[in-house]
């Protein structure tokens, strides 16, 4: 397995994930100040039809340049041209700035229509609530673009330490503003959520600070680089600028795509199932909050796998493309170790957050069965998420732009088409089905383009969907004899139960996948303590 793919998606992989899990694990103090279950559901509601927005406005204001500066450093780096690579690495954080200024006032001049069209209790209070993330989206597009500079330097420890940094501030922020709003000056839970969201604005400047710390730190080996590089070619500001900007849309719809996905159901689910269903305003809040709401904050854990392993090949990749003189056969290489890696820890998450979407449910937000129901058609949709999202940064990574742009659209327009007709019949049933038939498209027309391209033969990932067809089994066996009869506990036992249980059958799958020889495929050595010696994470 390429070093750097380890190395990477370890350092992605960690700053992600656990970012991600304290954004989850905050919620269940958060909740519990914001009162009864009534108000958590409407706070959610509220909360997250202004994040969606929110991070689809993000993704326009950074325009996919991080990513794309990630590809064009990596490519100048590796043709020694690291004066290039600075240049445009500066001329894209000033148009970040610009970016980032422009989508803040458009956010706020849209909030009102996003509100009204959300499946929120209250207009004005939504929009509010929206306007509020104004600062957030200024700052960010900026600071996206300098971890874009660190990841093309295959330097992905202060990209993944840095989304912790700006985790933990606004979680820090999040729980104090609350605590102060509620218990001290009495104020209802929509002043909470206002400060709540804000809390996006207070990490975004936390990551920011890491960052330039880092980058002072590291600056004297990069000063060593520039002066060993070959003189600076790129001197045409307009036409490097229109370059960044074309070769930057097919990195916007891929950054926007699950988003947009997420906004179809905000914008639509309400208006189909009042107008057609004749359903109550209160019990489509409701829905909405336990089938979009409430299971994206665990999906977004899953999802961050697959777009760890995705970012480190990108820079690779697009480094072989320019530098191996026997490019072909380095690629489909480095396609099936991302294939591995990919499948060898996507698979069992999935699998053990399926059995356990009842308790996970009931410690996060309250128990409910429905909630619970559709938390399994969540995480089982983000499996196909997370593959959607790395088959798509791999063809963007070697610059099948066109086709990506193209799955893309096909995959949104497949989504708009099915939601009224699926959303009316099945509700929210539906609205999932109508994403995961747009993902498999999506996932299928893209691979199968990379698999045909580069010869890529895929018996070699047998042993590792095997092995996870045993445990699946393993898992429907003690779930079918014992699991069931956790369902129904409360929240502390239900943490209890969680703990054991994923301390249990992960040890089973590490003992498995050393079984069966796949953690050997994969890493070169079998899982256990020493391990976590190796020196790819030194």
């Amino acid at each position: 397995m390429n070093k750097k793919i380890l190395s990477g998606s370890f350092w992605l992989s960690f700053g992600s994930i656990v970012s991600r899990i304290l954004g989850v694990v905050y919620l269940i103090p958060w909740l519990i100040m914001l009162g009864s279950y009534h108000n958590q559901l409407n706070a959610q509601a509220l909360f997250n039809s202004s994040y969606t927005p929110y991070a689809l406005f993000l993704s326009i204001g950074t325009a996919g340049l991080p990513s794309v500066i990630a590809r064009e450093v990596s490519q100048l780096n590796s043709q020694n041209r690291y004066k290039d690579s600075l240049y445009i690495t500066k001329l894209g954080f000033m148009i970040m700035l610009v970016m980032g200024l422009a989508c803040g006032v458009l956010l706020y001049a849209t909030a009102p229509i996003i509100a009204k069209n959300s499946p929120v209790d209250s207009v004005a209070s939504a929009t509010i609530s929206i306007r509020v993330l104004v600062p957030a989206v200024v700052i960010l597009p900026s600071m996206s673009m300098v971890r874009g500079w660190f990841q093309g330097n295959n330097d992905m420890k202060p990209y993944g330490i840095s989304q912790l940094w700006e985790q933990f501030a606004r979680i820090l922020f999040i729980l104090l503003a609350t605590l102060l709003i509620i218990e001290v000056f009495h104020h209802n839970y929509v002043t909470a959520v206002y400060f709540s969201v804000f809390g996006a604005c207070v990490g975004a400047i936390a990551s920011y600070l890491y960052l330039f710390a880092y980058m002072r730190k590291q600056w004297g080996h990069y000063k060593e680089l520039i002066a060993q590089s070959a003189p600076r070619t790129l001197n045409n500001v307009t036409h490097s600028l229109l370059n960044l900007w074309y070769a930057s849309i097919p990195f916007v719809l891929l950054g926007s795509f699950i988003t947009v996905t997420q906004l179809v159901d905000q914008l639509l689910f309400k208006q189909i199932l009042i107008s057609f269903n004749h359903m109550g305003k209160t019990y489509v809040s409701y829905l909405y909050t336990i089938f979009s709401a409430n299971p994206s904050k665990i999906t977004t854990v899953i999802i961050s796998l697959a777009t760890a392993v995705s970012e480190t090949s990108l820079p690779l990749l697009a480094g072989l493309k320019y530098k191996s003189r026997d490019s072909q056969e380095s690629i489909r290489k480095l396609l099936l170790e991302n294939y591995k890696l990919l499948l060898f820890v996507l698979l069992p998450v999935v699998a053990l957050g399926s059995f356990a979407a009842s308790p996970i449910y009931t410690v996060l937000f309250s128990h409910d069965s429905l909630g619970a129901y559709y938390l399994v058609e969540n995480i089982v949709q983000s499996l196909l998420a997370g593959l959607v999202m790395n088959s798509l940064t791999l063809l963007l990574a070697l610059n099948m732009n066109k086709l990506a742009v193209i799955y893309m659209i096909e995959g949104v327009l497949v989504k708009i088409i099915l939601q009224v007709p699926m959303t009316m019949f099945m509700n929210a049933d539906g609205a999932i089905l109508s994403t995961d038939i747009s993902f498999i498209m999506v996932i299928w027309l893209s691979y199968h383009k990379l698999n045909k391209t580069y010869g890529v033969k895929l018996r070699s990932l047998l042993p590792i969907v095997v092995s996870n067809e045993i445990y699946l089994i393993l898992l429907f066996v003690y779930q079918l004899l014992l699991g069931h009869r956790f369902n129904d506990l409360g929240r502390v036992g239900s943490f209890i139960y969680l703990s054991i249980f994923g301390v249990v059958f992960l040890g089973i799958y590490i003992l498995l996948a050393n079984w069966m020889k796949t953690s050997e495929t994969i890493f070169g050595k079998k899982i256990g303590y020493r391990y976590y010696r190796y020196k790819h994470f030194e």
